[in-house]
């Protein structure tokens, strides 16, 4: 089952949507979604329903609902991909992970389940990095962050543990940046990172051009044990 819910901002002054999608059974953890700069679009649904198959409390928040509430974009349509880098170039990422955490308390408080994952992809994975460091999330994925370099004087305040996926001949992640991924992260205690060799941005999206089917169920099963280990959910 699956429904659109209202998040109330930290400061509780206003809310903003969020997709929901509930497992069959009680879940026990619960995993944020984190969007790319599509907005929370049919493939990043798929991605929490198929969480919730998995036994999870799947939400996405809208994080562009300061920009334009409700966007959705396809990455496959080059106008709309043109619109999506506006968009992201407008958005304020501070005020984005603020609203990751509002979706934190929400899943704690009001549904009751203390154990939180999150899970981001592109700017998403950006945004899963920053999350992993200025919240208080239990475990987290980021796939082909983007950026990721510039954020590294914020790697001492991970606490809990973090798995990135790099595709080497990301149009968006140049060697440099992943070389300085692995020089900053490789020795730290709660980051794992995997490399994808030859594969590109967005190789993981469920629809679409971009994804290949080899690599993504790879990344997935990766993400799925690593939630499993660190979330105390067994995958359905």
């Amino acid at each position: 089952m699956s429904e659109t819910t209202a998040i109330h901002t930290l400061d509780n002054t206003t809310s903003f949507n969020a997709y929901v999608a509930h497992p069959a059974s009680p879940a026990t953890a619960a995993i944020v979604v984190i969007q790319e700069i599509f907005g929370v679009n049919e493939g990043i649904r798929q991605k929490c329903d198929k969480l919730a198959k998995d036994g999870y409390l799947a939400i996405a928040p809208d994080l562009f609902w300061r920009i334009e509430p409700g966007v959705e974009l396809d990455p496959d349509v080059e106008p709309e991909f043109q619109r999506a880098l506006d968009l992201m170039g407008k958005f304020d990422q501070d005020a984005g992970i603020r609203d990751i955490q509002a979706t934190i308390n929400y899943l704690r408080n009001e549904k009751s389940i203390a154990k939180v994952g999150c899970v981001g992809y592109c700017l998403g994975g950006r945004l899963a990095f920053m999350t992993a460091a200025r919240t208080d999330i239990d475990a987290t994925v980021g796939y082909y962050g983007v950026g990721i370099d510039g954020l590294l004087a914020e790697k001492e305040e991970i606490a809990n543990p973090l798995m990135l996926h790099i595709p080497t001949e990301d149009g968006f992640v140049d060697k440099d940046t992943q070389k300085a991924m692995h020089t900053g992260l490789d020795d730290h205690p709660k980051v794992s990172l995997h490399d994808y060799v030859g594969l590109d941005h967005g190789f993981a999206t469920e629809i679409g051009k971009r994804r290949d089917e080899e690599a993504a169920t790879i990344a997935d099963g990766r993400t799925a044990a690593f939630f499993a280990g660190h979330l105390g959910q067994t995958p359905a």
